[in-house]
């Protein structure tokens, strides 16, 4: 599908130094720490998210119109959020300072929560308290992930491959602790109170944080390398304002121009690659820049590179919000078919319909370990990459995956209407069709597996095809993939409502749910299609001096 990746990033002389003189910092050893605060991060999340509708509704009378609108307003901004506290991270803190800010303010959002709901100050309370909820993740989620996988030093090769596992079981302990919270928080919410279902979260969340900070000496760190946009915005007017020029020809002309091609930016040496060739013209340099010696003007290659490296990203970021598309209709759809089906596990157990959702993270959470000790090694011997797979390789079968999802999804569903309209509106009592919820599961089962390919695969790609001094931002770009894909799905929803009203009723036994699923399965088939074109002319990260 695509070129091999390229080697990885060397280490400057004195970070060489520090790694012989304390062996001890960074590796599996530090990476523990930050995949404990995952798991107790998804725990709160997933908890409060999962029954915040049910809250809003309950507690203050919400409409559930209203109520779902204003947990997607927050969701949405909860993960566009990270994109500001990862700019923030990547130029002035740091993600380790970075990290201990924003779970203060995670901290505080929460106890305010719980405080707020326990004497009753009302629903503004509770959204301010929700809103800096939202804040403190915008350093907290991208950050976290970026600094678990600093923690190993890709030159090492024992490490490097420790590092590819890393997102494996990174995605595979967040599965985890998403899925207890999902389990756990409601039932509390539902059984004990609101405030002791808040209460947890926070008691959590608070023992993340002690955990995170007795990992300190040991973590490997890295400066923060300045305004990551200033850098990018550079080399676009640099390039511009030489665009008359001739790249090719002027480079040639020793006695008018000469190239910067070997400046290290942090710890790597970007090689020269030879596409969006109009940037390079930002590196010749003229009389003029002599006199200037403007960084507006004139730009190194490595430089040059770093923005060659975003400008490569922005069509895999593309291609992939409709998978997001595809894979929100779990948490819609499906929750809403599995109301209309048979609940009734047993003669004394029924599932609740939401409760369906926690079979993702669930098979995911088995996928993963088959994945990276039986697939890997065999993909290995095979393909002679030392992953496996190329991380594109793996987003693609999981978007593949997710076209077989809403194919899945779409024969469930004419069978489960073809099911009503035989036995008519008088044998529904409460619309309820005499089909078992069980038929939902290998649509849910196959996004569980989907996620491991894709969402792990984007985690991991967007952190090592980022510049170094940018990969807080390469986490928060991904987390991105989330919100902009759910504003692109209320887009095609909203299109659907306006030429084919029916595909939706809200009497799902009269509506026509299956054609909305072949109509997201052909979109996502196209999706997929443009994937492989913008995949197959992917050039990975290289290294000055490296194969490629």
């Amino acid at each position: 599908m695509e070129a091999s990746q390229a080697s990885s990033p060397l280490l400057n002389h004195h970070e060489e130094k520090s790694q012989v003189r304390k062996p001890s910092i960074g590796g599996w050893r530090s990476a523990i720490y930050l995949i404990v605060v995952e798991v107790a991060e998804g725990f709160v999340f997933f908890g409060i998210t999962g029954n915040l509708i049910i809250f809003l509704t309950n507690v203050y009378h919400e409409s559930t119109v209203n109520a779902a609108k204003s947990v997607n307003l927050w969701f949405g901004i909860a993960e566009l959020f990270p994109l500001l506290g990862a700019f923030v991270a990547d130029s002035y803190l740091g993600r380790y300072r970075t990290i201990i800010l924003s779970s203060l303010i995670y901290l505080l959002g929460l106890v305010t929560l719980s405080a707020g709901n326990f004497f009753g100050f009302g629903k503004l309370s509770s959204f301010i308290s929700l809103y800096v909820i939202a804040i403190g993740q915008e350093g907290h989620k991208p950050c976290v992930q970026a600094f678990g996988a600093d923690q190993f030093n890709i030159e090492i090769e024992q490490q490097r491959e420790a590092k590819n596992s890393f997102f494996n079981w990174w995605y595979f302990w967040k599965c985890i602790g998403g899925a207890t919270g999902q389990l756990i928080v409601p039932y509390i919410q539902e059984n004990v109170g609101w405030t002791a279902g808040f209460a947890a979260p926070t008691i959590v969340m608070a023992f993340a944080f002690f955990v995170f900070l007795s990992g300190r000496n040991s973590y490997r760190q890295q400066a923060p390398s300045g305004s990551p946009f200033t850098r990018v915005a550079q080399v676009l007017v640099a390039a511009v304002c030489k665009w008359r020029l001739s790249s090719t020809k002027d480079i040639g002309d020793e006695e008018r121009v000469s190239v910067a091609m070997d400046v290290s930016i942090g710890t790597s040496r970007l090689a020269r690659t030879h596409q969006f060739k109009f940037l390079d013209k930002a590196a010749i340099k003229d009389k003029e820049d002599e006199l200037s010696k403007s960084n507006w003007r004139f730009c190194s290659i490595a430089q040059i590179e770093e923005v060659k490296l975003l400008l490569r990203l922005v069509p895999i970021w593309l291609c992939c919000l409709m998978y997001v598309v595809a894979f929100s209709q779990a948490s819609t759809f499906f929750t809403k078919q599995s109301s209309t089906m048979n609940t009734n596990i047993s003669s004394k157990f029924k599932l609740p319909p939401a409760s369906m959702q926690v079979t993702i993270g669930l098979v995911s959470i088995l996928t993963v370990p088959i994945y990276d000790r039986i697939l890997i090694p065999v993909a290995r011997r095979i393909t002679g990459i030392p992953s496996g797979l190329t991380t594109l390789q793996r987003i693609g079968i999981g978007i593949f995956l997710s076209v077989f999802a809403m194919v899945v999804a779409a024969l469930v569903e004419m069978k489960r209407l073809k099911i009503a309209t035989q036995l008519g509106p008088a044998d529904q009592p409460n619309g309820i069709v005499p089909m078992s919820v069980l038929w939902l599961l290998p649509q849910y089962a196959i996004f569980g597996v989907a996620n491991v390919f894709t969402l792990a695969g984007l985690l991991e790609l967007f952190y090592d095809q980022m510049p170094d001094g940018m990969r807080s931002l390469g986490s928060a770009a991904y987390l991105s993939i989330n919100s902009m894909g759910s504003f692109l799905n209320n887009f095609i929803i909203s299109f659907v409502e306006e030429i084919s009203p029916e595909w939706l009723a809200s009497d799902l036994n009269h509506a026509h749910l299956d054609y909305y699923y072949w109509l997201l399965a052909g979109l996502s088939t196209l999706w997929l299609v443009f994937y492989m074109f913008v995949s197959k002319h992917f050039i990975y990260k290289q290294i000055y001096g490296s194969p490629p």
